[in-house]
């Protein structure tokens, strides 16, 4: 990755996950997996001819202030895979150390992803650093999402206090195609012109080439 991010030491659950993806004449499949830590995948499904649907799992289903989660995907040449999640990813309140995440997806020549996992809930007082990178070949193909959920608005809960710094970047070629950056620091970003005007709820839906 090409940014780091602050505080980026941890001692909580160091979690890592690496996934391979490669080609071959009856379909996609996953070449290799590496897992430390609670992060899992379960086998591949195939619901579209050819195309693996995966579910990546983080059984302990929330992220304390000290922990750090890190995701590799390779898609080799003419691979393709869907990945998904089984359920939102909860980030509850820290004690004062920072949460990590960091994902990083690597598409080869005329590969093809779909990344739609479920939506980031984060919680009033967590704090959380997010870096998503995505490199692109000349002619692979992407598309995806990420959502945030400040709070829990179904049952009235704000985010009135916390830290959140996410960051998106997408390059072809090296060259870089998006840089999206969010940061909320207080309660006034929640509700400025420039920040979030009130509503709970961020998300950024990517399609290249569309």
């Amino acid at each position: 990755m090409s940014a780091a991010l602050p505080n980026a030491e941890s001692t909580g659950w160091q979690a890592q996950l690496a996934l391979g993806f490669e080609w071959r004449p009856q379909g996609t499949v996953l070449k290799h997996t590496h897992h430390q830590g609670p992060l899992r995948v379960q086998r591949p499904f195939y619901p579209e001819e050819g195309l693996p649907h995966v579910y990546i799992l983080h059984p302990p289903g929330g992220v304390a202030g000290s922990d750090c989660l890190d995701i590799k995907v390779e898609m080799r040449t003419h691979s393709q895979a869907l990945l998904t999640s089984p359920g939102s990813t909860k980030f509850y309140r820290s004690a004062g150390e920072t949460a990590q995440v960091r994902q990083h997806m690597k598409l080869a020549q005329a590969a093809s992803l779909e990344w739609f996992p479920q939506e980031n809930i984060i919680f009033p007082g967590a704090k959380l650093n997010s870096l998503t990178r995505i490199d692109l070949a000349s002619d692979s193909c992407f598309m995806g999402w990420e959502i945030n959920c400040l709070g829990r608005p179904c049952i009235d809960e704000k985010f009135d206090h916390g830290q959140l710094y996410s960051r998106l970047e997408v390059y072809r070629d090296q060259q870089p195609l998006l840089f999206e950056c969010q940061r909320i620091k207080d309660e006034s970003a929640l509700n400025a012109a420039a920040g979030l005007r009130g509503y709970p709820m961020q998300a950024i839906f990517i399609a290249t080439p569309c």
